[in-house]
């Protein structure tokens, strides 16, 4: 509060301290924001309390509620006489093909049946009362109906020794070892976390060892990036090279993982001059790096020295995830000034339109990104694992509760492999990026609608004029392929081959040829065509067995010269640094 004086001047004695204020602000913030893993009560408690009124003032939906339990209530008292007359058990509720909380046999049995087909009711129930809400934005529904399935598989009768036919079959069969094992693992599970150790297993996996073993040279580094370039396996290479551009938000070699899963590898071996940016771990030092000094001090630089390597030739760029959307600003940046020097862009679960961004679009409100602001101010970053944190919420089901069952209540260990080696390896970023990052992209979507500022002006993606291929995953939760499909809409180019794959975000890219139960649609869209939406496209499209990296390599193969000899590893003007991996991928 404010005092004046007399003559209506305020008295400096009496101003508040806005500093200050602001200070404690953030810090108040910060410390809630990691007390809550980042997630937003004031959030959460606006949407539930919009959702409550929403509700209140619909009667017919609250009579729809009513109806509903009630017939819920019929239909489970119906099955308990059925099955227990032994009469025919068939469940009334089936749960989602997703879902395999209950595959194990013990509950189709009583008292088990009955307690999954109540539970799987009261789920059914909570899905109808947090949707079809008269007057609730779309945004408000999918919060509140996330929320309560969260809480729904916190306490889903899975996760309860006693209510578990499957773990007290255990029990009984091993005299209780099971739980004695599962005590054993969640101690070593906790010390391994307030340690700062990686999970059980990883210690089998070693970063140039059996993970990123292709052979390559490291030919330029700056502050931000390592550079690697591929040994040829090949007599001869096409002569326009491939550049990758991985997100910063995982570390490069997820497109380098084993010998027999590698992407690099097998565009290697296929005849293509391969590099791999590979970027450095920022820490608090960092925190002024945005994302334009990711694209300068990234691509761009990447750019400039593969032109020095191999002169005269275009380049494939490709870019997985977040580096697919920062490839794209550069593409459309170069496409805008007049820079040709790329022959083609492959975009892997990548979106430069936000619109419809999936799940993930749950984490960043304008609530929670003021949250995640204020911590990441404190500490200059985002740290690997409160990102973590967001993502394994989105799969709660596969990621935590199945998981704690499996290996606390059970005792079993589940095994290690080099792609779940891989996403413990975590990553920061930095307090300017992922603030411009989520504003920008996510809540203002400026790329989308051609605000994205370059330089001082704006860049557009149908600035963008080489040919594209775009690959999207159908289960993937970070970056939905109807989101991926979008480029259709925005592109002004005349090829655009899309790629709809089996898998998820990770498991649906490396997807080697030989992996078992992998499929894959394409299609190309040619200047002239008609606009096709995605669900006609997916329902129209046929699908073909097996990996889609021959498809691809096919595709890069036929928008590429003539093949060549080999270039120089470095060339006379980056003579390599060290060997591949580096030293930026060990950085914890």
């Amino acid at each position: 509060m404010t005092r004046q004086t007399q003559g209506g001047a305020v008295n400096e004695a009496f101003k508040p301290n806005t500093y200050m204020a602001h200070a404690l602000d953030r810090a108040f913030k910060a410390a809630l924001a990691r007390a809550t893993n980042g997630l937003t009560p004031a959030g959460l408690a606006s949407v539930g309390f919009e959702w409550f009124s929403h509700l209140a003032a619909s009667p017919g939906k609250q009579l729809e509620l009513v109806e509903e339990a009630m017939r819920s209530n019929i239909r489970l008292t119906r099955h308990a006489a059925r099955t227990g007359t032994a009469q025919d058990g068939a469940p009334c509720i089936e749960p989602a093909s997703s879902d395999h909380r209950f595959d194990d046999e013990g509950w189709c049995h009583w008292p088990y049946n009955l307690i999954a087909q109540s539970f799987l009711l009261q789920q059914q129930w909570w899905d109808t009362a947090t949707t079809d809400i008269d007057g609730l934005s779309d945004y408000r529904e999918e919060v509140v109906s996330f929320t309560a399935r969260q809480l729904l598989d916190r306490f889903s009768p899975t996760n309860y020794p006693l209510l578990n036919p499957e773990v007290t079959r255990k029990a009984v069969s091993e005299g209780g070892m099971n739980f004695i094992r599962g005590i054993d693992n969640f101690v070593e599970d906790w010390e391994r976390l307030v340690s700062g150790k990686p999970p059980v297993g990883t210690e089998d996996y070693r970063v140039g060892e059996n993970l990123a073993t292709t052979p390559g040279k490291v030919v330029y580094r700056n502050n931000l990036i390592e550079l690697i370039q591929y040994s040829p396996s090949t007599e001869t290479v096409h002569a326009e090279p491939v550049l990758i551009v991985p997100a910063w938000i995982m570390k490069y070699y997820i497109l380098d993982l084993s010998a027999e899963n590698s992407l690099v590898r097998y565009l290697v071996d296929n005849g293509h001059t391969v590099f791999m940016i590979s970027w450095r771990n920022p820490d608090s030092e960092d925190r002024h790096l945005g994302m334009d000094d990711y694209r300068t001090l990234g691509p761009m630089a990447a750019l400039d020295v593969i032109n020095e390597i191999v002169p005269d030739r275009q380049v494939h760029g490709v870019g997985y995830c977040l580096g697919g959307t920062l490839l794209s600003i550069a593409a459309a940046a170069m496409g805008r000034d007049g820079d040709e020097r790329l022959a083609s862009m492959t975009t892997l679960a990548t979106q430069v339109d936000f619109t419809e961004a999936g799940e993930l679009m749950l984490f960043i409100s304008e609530s929670e990104v003021d949250l995640l602001e204020n911590m990441m101010w404190e500490q200059g970053y985002l740290d690997g694992h409160q990102m973590a944190g967001a993502f394994q919420l989105l799969r709660s089901n596969d990621l935590v509760w199945s998981r704690m069952v499996r290996e606390y209540l059970l005792g079993e260990r589940q095994p290690m492999n080099d792609l779940m080696a891989w996403n413990a390896d975590l990553t920061r970023m930095p307090y300017r990026m992922h603030t411009e990052y989520l504003r920008r992209l996510f809540l203002n979507n400026e790329l989308a609608t051609g605000r994205y500022i370059v330089n001082g002006r704006p860049v557009a993606i149908p600035d963008i004029r080489m040919p594209i291929f775009a690959v999207g995953t159908v289960k993937d939760h970070v970056a939905p392929w109807h989101s991926v499909y979008k480029i259709h809409l925005l592109a002004d180019v005349d090829e655009i081959t899309f790629v709809l794959t089996s898998g998820g975000h990770n498991a649906g890219i490396v997807s080697e040829p030989g992996h078992p139960r992998r499929r894959f649609q394409m299609h190309t869209h040619t200047e002239g065509d008609t606009y096709i939406d995605p669900e006609t496209w997916r329902d129209t499209v046929p699908a073909q067995d097996g990996s889609w990296w021959p498809a691809w390599q096919e595709w890069l193969a036929a928008h590429s010269s003539e093949r060549i000899a080999p270039p120089p590893m470095g060339g006379s003007s980056h003579p390599p640094l060290k060997d591949a991996p580096g030293d930026y991928v060990l950085q914890r």
